[in-house]
């Protein structure tokens, strides 16, 4: 049995007329904002990283914002690419925040790019190419050039509280799309990041450091598979040379399967191999760098 309330056709059983605006509200389908992963190289001595997300509280309110890290080196486009690459399968689908931009206010695009994961958001500069590659590549990629995305500045050194962070939040929140944004960008004129591969031959793996963290150990574009191409196992001992120098380095599944001071090579938590000291730091040791060459030899 139906009746006609306040001009629609509804069930008498079990909602009254009288629920119908309280049954409508309980069954309106919630928009879900997705969550912002934000990186960048401010730091935390002034005030930018709080003004992106004061920019994301104000035009995104109901998205949770991550802060997958904001201590990369000033202007690192590389370490920065290479920590969203380490990251990016660990991060909830959602909008890729990246603010590592020394070129900003000058000719470089602004770019935001749709992918399997979700959308990618700073500069064409390289920085976001690894990861969007890691996923599975860029669906549709636009310039950021609509004026109605942006916040009006004087100034143009504030990208990332400017055009970066108010995209990121239309993007999140729903309330524009990729087309909104503006033209669409030739996916063969975007700036790649080449990463180097390891040279493997010869019983040598020559390679180079990508990565010091916070600790001094020292992660290498070498992966477990090139050392066993060589000959070498985990608890065998390799010789890590590093310009002139010459050290006998265990490779070891943990820190503490050597002695205090001693030093090792293991297989990180992003699969790659690295050099550690243990209670010590691995760089200083050894005097490397990001980029510095290395080679692994069988013993």
């Amino acid at each position: 049995m139906t009746q006609a309330c306040a001009g629609m056709v509804v069930s008498t059983s079990p909602i009254q007329c009288g629920d119908l605006r309280a049954e409508r509200t309980r069954l309106r389908l919630v928009k879900v904002n997705l969550p912002i992963s934000f990186l960048s190289d401010f730091g935390h001595d002034d005030e930018f990283v709080g003004v992106v997300h004061g920019v994301l509280a104000k035009l995104a309110p109901d998205s949770r914002v991550i802060d997958v890290g904001h201590e990369l080196p000033r202007g690192g486009v590389r370490p920065a690419a290479l920590s969203l690459l380490r990251a990016i399968h660990y991060l909830p689908e959602g909008v890729a925040l990246v603010v590592v931009d020394p070129g900003v206010g000058t000719a470089r695009r602004a770019i935001a790019a749709r992918t399997a994961w979700g959308y990618f958001v700073g500069p064409d500069n390289g920085v976001m190419s690894p990861a969007v590659a890691m996923v599975g590549g860029a669906e549709h990629t636009v310039a950021i050039e609509n004026p109605d995305a942006m916040i009006p500045s004087s100034g143009a050194t504030f990208a990332g509280r400017d055009v970066f962070a108010p995209t990121a939040a239309l993007l999140s929140s729903g309330d524009a799309t990729l087309e909104d944004l503006g033209p669409p960008v030739d996916a063969d004129s975007i700036y790649p990041l080449i990463l180097p591969l390891p040279e493997v031959g010869g019983g040598t793996v020559q390679g180079e450091a990508w990565w010091v963290d916070h600790y001094g150990n020292v992660q290498f574009n070498i992966a477990p598979e090139d050392l066993r191409s060589i000959g070498a196992s985990e608890g065998g001992e390799l010789m890590l040379i590093v310009g002139s120098r010459r050290h006998l380095i265990r490779w070891a599944t943990a820190y503490g399967e050597v002695g205090e001071g001693e030093p090792l090579l293991y297989t990180d938590s992003s699969g790659m191999i690295a050099a550690a000291v243990r209670g010590m730091r691995a760089d200083e040791r050894f005097g490397i760098g990001d980029g510095t060459a290395v080679m692994i030899a069988a013993e």
